[in-house]
């Protein structure tokens, strides 16, 4: 997973999610006018325009009290149901999960990856299994064994038996998702080794622009040396080439005032234990995570030799190269990947090859922009890196912080599931309210989104559906233009009506991508408020009106006498 998400653009979103509900709206006035003129002929828009005036009033006339009685015969109804039962798997496999992972001290990294990850994804797996398969069956429940007829023949809305079963099922998994994070946590540092137990942090990352040179110096791409997976491009050592980044809004006073706080905090670790305490951080500190590809064996010992050089953007003559360091490419996350840039820097220019001293906020970065440029200097070998791969380390966070915003986005998710998984049950019985909101999530949070984003992009070769048949069945590769003419411009209308459908579809399903924060966490990262946890918010919150306008009429419209 790359931890360099691209930012939320929040009003462009709320412009879209406007659109998209005035159209909701449009398409739900437009179908109940044909419905009623095919039903009633003329005097079907006055059946409408009562409906809807009735709507208004059950919407404004909405009772907290009846809503709070319908949630609390919920929850005591999940209770009798065995719901916390999940305790009892929650508990056994947290007291024989010890067994299974064992300790690993030449790798912490490793040993806190693998103990966060557990820990999350055995409560992602429980809760978002178990609460939201209860809220598919329970309201198709009560309406097979009648129970739910003693309610609504009481002055209870139908809006309200959503809000009120909503309500319901999300507070019992409130409660339960709240009780299993908190024991997950004191689980995780109880089970953490002392020597892993620094790694038991939340990195905060700036992420810069990145581009190359080639071997002569000339603007360029990276280098491909064969992997299929290309997320990383290649500088060749020995030669011009170099990958250059580019940060900018750097703050001097913040990376100032961060530092007197790290340094404090040095300081006092020092006098507690001279022995363990960490090492000075510098005011900027750079962290990379590069690969190296070897060409020649070469000395086995030895690793890969690279240069940082620091630059500044607006006066490129002010060039500071950093002290050559050998790249640690299989310590991930460790202290040592970790480049302190102090604020006055001595360094030997490379034309004239004096020594001379720059400062970092006054000669480097006066206005806030950094540029550095990374070197392998050895001959015939190669240094792969991607954008995320070098980044500026701002203070860390407390490990709780992180974790819990992995909790709070397992709670979004599980909200957003329970309020499909009730607007489901209000239309369709349970098995078929089962298995359309499970089918929803498979779909928002499996490659078939992206798959689905791909096709209406033009990004997959081949063409649409139609097209892509007649290819098979032409034994035509995808590669391969089809002739133009008449056929070829219906296979294009067909596959232009069948990528509206699918248009239809991709924006209907919710984007279960954005709610995974699990890896963030896992590996030392915090979770980032833009792009994680806002969009994580803005989708459980778009889905809110459509979910309750479709129950309620739902309901409205449902025999509640067919069992």
């Amino acid at each position: 997973m790359s931890f360099d998400a691209p930012n939320f653009d929040f009003l462009m979103s709320l412009g879209i999610f406007a659109l998209v509900m005035l159209g909701f709206f449009v398409l739900v006035i437009g179908l109940s006018m044909l419905g009623s003129f095919m039903t009633y002929g003329t005097g079907g828009f006055g059946v409408v325009m009562q409906n809807f005036q009735r709507a208004l009033i059950d919407f404004f006339s909405i009772s907290p009290k009846r809503i709070g009685a319908i949630a609390d015969l919920t929850i005591k109804e999940s209770i009798r149901k065995k719901t916390l039962l999940v305790f009892v798997i929650f508990a056994i496999l947290f007291m024989f999960a010890g067994w299974f992972i064992g300790g690993t001290t030449d790798r912490p990294d490793l040993q806190v990856r693998v103990l966060v990850s557990f820990v999350l994804k055995t409560i992602s797996w429980l809760v978002l299994i178990v609460i939201p398969l209860l809220a598919c069956w329970g309201l198709p429940t009560d309406i097979k064994i009648r129970s739910l007829h003693t309610v609504i023949t009481k002055p209870v809305r139908r809006n309200e038996v959503y809000l009120g079963r909503l309500l319901g099922y999300s507070a019992v998994g409130t409660g339960v998702l709240a009780i299993m994070g908190l024991v997950g946590y004191i689980w995780i540092v109880r089970q953490t080794p002392t020597a892993a137990q620094k790694e038991l942090i939340s990195r905060v990352p700036v992420y810069g622009l990145m581009n190359f040179t080639d071997r002569f110096g000339r603007e360029g791409t990276g280098i491909n040396v064969g992997y299929e997976w290309d997320f990383r491009s290649y500088i060749e050592g020995g030669t011009k080439s170099k990958t250059i980044y580019l940060f900018d809004g750097l703050s001097s006073d913040s990376l100032k005032s961060n530092y007197s706080a790290r340094k404090a905090k040095y300081d006092k670790a020092l006098q507690a234990n001279a022995e363990s305490a960490p090492p000075e951080p510098g005011v900027l500190n750079l962290e990379y995570n590069f690969e190296a590809f070897r060409a020649y064996k070469g000395t086995l010992d030895k690793r890969l030799s690279a240069r940082l050089i620091l630059v500044n953007p607006d006066d490129e003559k002010v060039r500071v190269p950093l002290p050559v360091f050998e790249v640690k490419e299989f310590s991930r996350f460790n202290e040592e990947k970790l480049i302190a840039v102090p604020e006055e820097i001595t360094y030997r220019d490379e034309e004239s090859q004096q020594l001379k001293t720059a400062n970092l906020f006054t000669d480097i970065m006066p206005k806030g922009n950094l540029k550095v440029e990374v070197e392998c200097l050895d001959p015939g070998q190669y240094l792969g890196m991607a954008r995320p791969d070098l980044f500026i380390r701002m203070p860390d966070k407390y490990f709780a912080t992180s974790y819990f915003k992995s909790i709070f986005g397992i709670w979004l998710q599980l909200t957003l599931m329970i309020m499909l998984a009730v607007t489901a049950s209000c239309f369709v019985k349970g098995p078929v309210a089962t298995l359309l909101t499970f089918s929803l999530v498979l779909v928002g949070m499996t490659p078939l989104s992206t798959m689905m984003f791909q096709m209406l992009q033009g990004q997959i070769e081949g063409g649409g559906p139609a097209e892509a048949i007649y290819r098979m069945w032409a034994h035509m590769n995808p590669s391969v233009e089809i002739q133009a003419g008449a056929f070829s411009y219906f296979l294009k209308i067909i596959d232009g009506i069948a990528l509206g459908f699918l248009a239809v579809a991709f924006f209907i399903v919710p984007g279960f991508v954005n709610f995974r924060m699990v890896e963030y966490t896992a590996n030392g990262f915090d979770v980032p408020w833009m792009s994680s946890l806002l969009p994580a918010i803005a989708i459980t919150l778009g889905y809110v009106i459509p979910c309750l306008v479709i129950g309620y009429c739902s309901l409205t419209l449902r025999e509640m006498e067919a069992k």
